[in-house]
C-alpha cells in the first residue's frame, strides 16, 4: 500500500517515452534532471513526518501476517519516494509516494470506509491525504515552472539532433 500525490505537466508522458526512442541517455538525463527539480516537492513531503499523530501507534500491529505498525517518524520521512509513471492511463507522470506502510495506512485511514483509526485522525477526504499531499502541493508551483523550462530545453535538444 502506498500513498501518493502527482504532478503533471500536460503532455510529458509521451514525450518521455519518445526521449527513449530517440536517444536512451537523452531519457535518463530528463529524469535525472526531473527528479532534481522534484526535490523541494520530496523534501516537503518528508519534512511532515515529525511525530507520533497518535500514542498508540508506537506499538506492533498485524494484519492477516503483514506488519503494519509501528508508526516510526524516521521511517515514515524515508518513505517518502518520486517515481516517473508513463504508461498511457497514469494519472500523473511523476508520483510522490509514501512506501512505508505505517505512514501510508495513516495517510489514508478512514478515507473510503468510516472506522476507528480514520475517525481518531479526523476526516480525509476521497483521493486526499492528511499531511504529504497538501506539503507536496505547497511545493507545486514552483516545480511545474522548472520543469516547464526543462521540457523546453529538452524539446530544443530534440530539434538540434534531428
Amino acid at each position: 500500500m502506498s500513498a501518493s500525490t502527482t504532478i503533471e505537466v500536460v503532455g510529458i508522458k509521451k514525450t518521455i517515452n519518445s526521449l527513449r526512442k530517440i536517444d536512451p541517455q537523452l531519457q535518463k538525463d530528463f529524469k535525472a534532471d526531473a527528479t532534481a527539480i522534484a526535490q523541494p516537492a520530496i523534501q516537503a513531503g518528508k519534512a511532515v513526518y515529525k511525530d507520533l499523530p497518535l500514542s498508540g501507534m508506537r506499538y506492533a500491529w498485524t494484519q492477516n501476517a503483514r506488519k503494519i505498525f509501528p508508526f516510526v517518524p524516521s521511517k515514515a520521512a524515508n518513505g517518502v519516494k518520486m517515481r516517473f509513471d508513463t504508461r498511457r492511463n497514469a494519472v500523473g507522470v511523476i508520483l510522490i509516494e509514501q512506501k512505508d506502510v505505517a505512514a501510508a495506512v495513516f495517510e489514508t485511514a478512514g478515507r473510503a470506509n468510516a472506522n476507528k483509526l480514520g475517525n481518531a485522525l479526523g476526516f480525509v477526504g476521497a483521493g486526499r491525504t492528511r499531511l504529504i499531499g497538501p506539503a507536496v502541493y505547497k511545493a507545486r508551483r514552483g516545480i511545474e515552472a522548472e520543469m516547464t523550462k526543462m521540457i523546453a530545453k529538452t524539446m530544443r535538444t530534440v530539434q538540434s539532433e534531428l
